[in-house]
């Protein structure tokens, strides 16, 4: 179901579990790794989701891709663990690239900022010296990773920030954030309005 590069292998991590490791020097801005499966609602993750545990990836508001039965869940799986500091991004919706070079025998991982949005947490143990000690399914809103992945979250991800951005922004034209107070002040030729800060 999913692809994985034949210049990687799944073998046990001190992450966690299973992850997915370099076995050949790999280059930045090279596919490792195309996410497959089943595309399916809500409604149906709530009935897999107990027998599979987290399997899939959100791929719109109401749309998922995964497994729908436990034959099929290695199949899917691309074994990237999370990390703080990840040498994969995601490209599109589905396909994992290299963020720059990666030698033989690193472990591949993504920050999970990148397709998560859901209300989990866990606490990591990726090691990285920027580790956030806490993950959360909604540390896409964090303006730092926002700024570190930009063009690297999921295209789901990638909308649900813009929209943000544009709602922040639109809000401002509108009025609905004016930071400070608004005076008069005359000037040669008349009057200007000037905005003084708090």
């Amino acid at each position: 179901m999913s692809y994985r590069s034949l210049k990687t292998v799944v073998r046990e991590s001190t992450i966690q579990g299973r992850g997915l490791f370099a076995a050949a020097r790999i280059a930045a801005g090279e596919i490792v790794a195309v996410r497959g499966g089943h595309v399916f609602n809500r409604e149906t993750l709530d009935r897999v989701a107990p027998e599979l545990g987290p399997a899939e990836i959100q791929i719109g508001e109401d749309l998922f891709i995964g497994p729908l039965d436990a034959s099929e869940r290695e199949g899917s799986m691309i074994f990237s663990n999370h990390s703080c500091e990840p040498n994969l991004g995601v490209a599109g919706q589905v396909m994992f690239v290299a963020l720059r070079d990666i030698e033989a025998g690193e472990e591949l991982t993504h920050d999970w900022a990148m397709t998560d949005d859901d209300q989990s947490s866990m606490e990591c143990h990726c090691g990285a010296s920027t580790c956030r000690r806490t993950v959360t399914g909604q540390d896409w809103r964090r303006p730092d990773l926002q700024k570190k992945y930009r063009g690297f979250f999921s295209r789901y991800l990638e909308e649900k920030i813009r929209t943000l951005d544009q709602t922040s922004f639109n809000g401002v034209l509108r009025g609905d954030r004016i930071e400070g107070s608004f005076t008069s002040k005359p000037v040669a030729g008349g009057p200007e309005a000037t905005a003084s800060g708090p």
